[in-house]
């Protein structure tokens, strides 16, 4: 190896970077969101094959025809879900606004969008908590599934198990971007990445953010549209 290459690759590895020209944070991150994308692909595929190798499943739009405040007899099929799932995409836009104002080193704007980011991400989970407690009283949970199938025959568990399992991992990830984004938050205000001249952690949190907000349109199209 020439001493040129050598000056260089030390330079890069010195910086941080990876031998892919990557920040090795960001390389780390995303490699921690392919192998979590093979985790929540496992579950998808295990869902579509017992779904599509079953004669009866039951209708999303009998299941999920609910929402808060609603009066008896209201039938809104895929209301709420759907005001959910706009609620996470507008938190990914505020998450793109924040990764925007730090490579801006605007703290500000990265502290006004942190919190509607956290505000989005936790009204999603209030909502998500509303739907499992509705469903719990209506008799579904693990092992439980008090909905029948499309022809009138009684369902199997297979899809409350999964759903809850599913749903209830996305979630989590949900709520550990929460406790990610209030981190970053708590870091901005103390001026933490204004002395490091960068607002590097907040693009790798955004990546994470996106990725639960694309895993949801997977989820969002398996259990509620299909």
């Amino acid at each position: 190896m020439s001493s040129t290459t050598t000056a260089t690759a030390s330079k890069m590895w010195g910086g941080g970077k990876s031998p892919f020209n990557v920040e090795y944070g960001k390389l780390m991150m995303w490699y921690f969101l392919m192998s979590d994308a093979f985790t929540f692909g496992a579950f998808l595929i295990s869902y579509g094959t017992i779904r599509f190798s079953t004669n009866g499943w039951p209708d999303p739009n009998e299941v999920f025809r609910s929402y808060p405040f609603a009066s008896e007899g209201v039938h809104a099929p895929l209301v709420f879900v759907s005001i959910m799932t706009f609620i996470l995409i507008i938190s990914s836009v505020t998450m793109v606004l924040a990764v925007k104002a730090g490579h801006e080193m605007d703290k500000k704007g990265v502290v006004r969008n942190l919190i509607l980011t956290i505000l989005g991400g936790l009204a999603f989970l209030s909502c998500q908590a509303w739907e499992w407690n509705h469903l719990f009283h209506e008799g579904a949970w693990w092992g439980r599934n008090p909905f029948i199938n499309h022809d009138g025959t009684a369902s199997s568990t297979n899809f409350t198990n999964f759903f809850f399992t599913i749903t209830g991992f996305h979630g989590f990830h949900v709520f550990s971007g929460v406790i990610i984004n209030i981190v970053m938050l708590t870091m901005t205000l103390m001026d933490k990445f204004e002395k490091r001249g960068h607002y590097l952690m907040i693009e790798k949190a955004g990546l994470y953010w996106h990725f639960v907000d694309l895993v949801w349109v997977f989820v969002f199209t398996c259990f509620y549209l299909i």
